[in-house]
């Protein structure tokens, strides 16, 4: 696939990379891959010497996977995992139901963590990215006053990196940004002295996973509020369609009253989680064959703030929380697919003022959203759990599963949790209503393409303006003054949908959310209208 970049931007003299991405992650990994698609050239900076074997996370939730098939990923994802189209909030035994929501992934798609690393790790080799394994970030300094605010591109200033290698050399790295996907210890986010305020752990939960259990117990163990999961086999073979869908191991995660207060740093072993399994359901599932053991905590933070300089922040080394709902990992996919479109065009010099800006503006509320909600899930689950509290609690659960069976509560929550319901705030007060939303993906037919859905228009990653009224002097007008970063379309046919009614043009992001549209009817006037809309989010024009 073509990385996108203006003819004009060459190599930048004076760098080893023109961004440095320090974590190997989910997050890091579809950032870098999302930099190199916009014509950047990025290096990966990973601690550990080799891929996780474990794997922490288990799902992608519908807009993750709407951000797989934005950029022609989703098959790989789909034939890898297992989608089931209810999940859940706190717990509580009404479900929530994805398949009701407006998407075509009405559904989580339960998948390993180590999965989606391997998964995004080749995306990102397919796009020249250099992975540096068993590296460690020990040290960072930004140049004074090159703070990167509005450079156009031209390279002034950057930030200076000092990596420790295998052999425990130290060297010297130089990039125009580093972004801190590094994790809740971020060693960039210390170095760059960003707060990381918020709460300390008060609960710790456990999590096995397991070659071998009792099929029979496990029902009972569920009834209990146990958590047990199928995960795919260890030695699946990747080209499998079927892989990950069956045998394995078996993923149990539990919250034992007794030992909830065992600080998460503390190893877990065999012994005290059989224990943890007779005290919550009377067996201990007949595990064995542990392959990892480990504890979790509720310790929950936000950065406060996501840029600093030329250092930015993604994934957990921007905010931490209890995994309810399984929503870390879905997080921080969704900040890079805000952030990557956003880098490439300041280090390609075209973006407008502001641009690079906008991804604490939108971001930062997201995370705060994530944090929110799951404080809100741990302490519906913790409450059962304390003796005092076990009546109220039981009957707060009820009453809120009762609600859950209100449709359109239903519908909130599992919008919240999904990510579909996540806006951005327009930057006009005047902006159509669809500005700042998430573009559905809506079937259409395109002249000069054979696209069938507008997600089809989007794997370059790159702007794409939709005219739906039949402008004859649209595309020639765009292609002309912003070619490289915006793909112009003549929408011949589409879905009818009310939220499009009387909509003359959208422009999409490359992430996939509404950039402007407009009901405008008089030609001239949207003309000039859409002029100013590219020119405050794509840039100024060719020779403008």
């Amino acid at each position: 696939m073509n990385a996108v970049r203006d003819p004009a931007a060459g190599a930048r003299p004076g760098t080893d990379a023109e961004v440095i991405v320090v974590g190997a992650g989910p997050t890091g990994l579809l950032l870098a891959a999302e930099l190199a698609l916009g014509g950047v050239r990025v290096q990966i900076i990973e601690r550990r010497a080799a891929a996780q074997r474990d794997s922490r996370a288990l799902t992608l939730h519908p807009r993750s996977i709407e951000l797989m098939d934005q950029r022609g990923l989703v098959e790989r994802f789909l034939a890898r995992g297992r989608p089931v189209p209810g999940w859940h909030f706190a717990g509580l035994d009404t479900p929530l139901d994805f398949s009701a929501l407006d998407t075509r992934h009405g559904y989580t798609l339960f998948l390993a963590q180590a999965r989606t690393e391997q998964l995004l790790e080749e995306r990102a080799r397919e796009l020249d990215v250099t992975i540096r394994r068993g590296h460690e970030v020990v040290g960072l300094r930004q140049d004074a006053g090159g703070d990167g605010a509005g450079d156009g591109g031209s390279g002034a200033g950057g930030v200076e990196v000092d990596v420790r290698g295998p052999d425990g050399a130290v060297e010297t790295v130089r990039a125009r940004y580093v972004v801190g996907c590094d994790g809740g210890r971020s060693a960039v986010r210390r170095a760059a002295g960003i707060g990381f305020p918020g709460t300390d752990e008060t609960l710790s939960g456990a999590l096995g996973d397991f070659a071998t259990v009792d099929p029979a117990a496990l029902d009972r163990a569920r009834a209990h509020g146990v958590l047990a999961v199928p995960l795919e086999p260890e030695d699946a073979d990747p080209d499998d369609p079927a892989a990950g869908r069956t045998g394995g191991l078996t993923r149990i995660v539990l919250l034992d009253p007794q030992r909830m207060r065992t600080p998460a740093a503390e190893p877990l072993t065999l012994d005290e989680f059989r224990a943890s399994l007779l005290r919550i359901c009377g067996t201990d599932c007949g595990v064995a064959g542990a392959r990892w053991l480990s504890r979790f905590g509720n310790a929950t933070r936000l950065a406060a703030r996501y840029r600093s300089g030329r250092v930015l922040l993604a994934g957990d080394a921007a905010h931490i929380h209890f995994p309810a709902a399984g929503q870390g990992l879905n997080t921080g996919l969704q900040d890079a697919m805000n952030l990557g479109w956003k880098l490439a065009a300041e280090i390609n010099g075209w973006a407008p003022p502001g641009l690079l800006d906008s991804y604490h503006a939108e971001r930062h509320p997201a995370g705060q959203a994530v944090t929110e909600n799951t404080e809100v899930q741990t302490l519906l689950a913790e409450l059962t759990l304390l003796p005092s509290y076990q009546r109220p609690a039981a009957a707060l659960r009820k009453l809120m599963a009762d609600l859950l069976g209100i449709e359109e509560v239903n519908r909130r929550l599992a919008g919240l949790v999904s990510a579909l319901d996540t806006g951005y705030p327009p930057t006009d007060a005047r902006a159509h209503p669809l500005a700042g939303r998430r573009m559905p993906d809506i079937a259409l037919t395109a002249a000069g393409s054979a696209a069938v859905r507008v997600y089809e228009l989007l794997p370059h990653g790159r702007f794409i303006l939709l005219d739906l009224a039949g402008d004859d002097e649209m595309k020639r007008a765009v292609d002309t003054g912003w070619g490289p970063r915006v793909a112009a379309f003549t929408v011949t046919g589409h879905d009818s949908r009310t939220d499009l009614d009387g909509v003359r043009e959208i422009l999409v992001r490359p992430d996939g959310h509404v950039a402007w549209a407009t009901c405008t009817t008089a030609v001239q006037a949207r003309r000039a209208e859409r002029a100013r809309a590219l020119a405050d989010w794509a840039g100024l024009p060719a020779g403008g």
